[in-house]
């Protein structure tokens, strides 16, 4: 069940830094964050030639799992957007930005606290 839906802009690992937008899911359980590019149908040209392509498909979900992350971090407010920085346990930096009354930030903060917390409870009772 998601906790959180809607768009997130994240910074491409390009030359350019692009912002592309994602239509992104916050779970529940605080497992996982989907990275799904948003759908753009075919200009109608195109939709005749060739069948339609699968909605959403698998190799363009990105899964990053609070097992991975280590902090949501560099939050900062600047014109209408919320810039900050998701750090993977590995060391890599996904960069984000929304529009400052969506709150990605915090929500993603609290699953993954949430869901530390969790893990730690199942440490300590094994």
């Amino acid at each position: 069940k998601a906790v959180k839906e809607g768009m997130l802009e994240k910074r491409s690992d390009g030359l350019l830094q692009l912002w592309k937008k994602k239509r992104c899911i916050l779970t529940e359980e605080g497992l996982l964050l989907l990275l799904i590019p948003p759908k753009h149908p075919p200009p109608p040209q195109q939709q005749q030639q060739q069948p339609a392509p699968p909605a959403e498909p698998a190799a363009k979900i990105k899964e990053l799992h609070f097992s991975n992350m280590k902090t949501v971090d560099c939050v900062e407010r600047k014109g209408k957007y919320v810039y900050f920085t998701v750090v993977m346990a590995e060391g890599k930096e996904i960069d984000f930005r929304c529009a400052q009354e969506q709150g990605w930030n915090a929500a993603i903060t609290l699953q993954m606290v949430q869901y530390k917390n969790r893990q730690a409870i199942l440490a300590v009772r094994s």
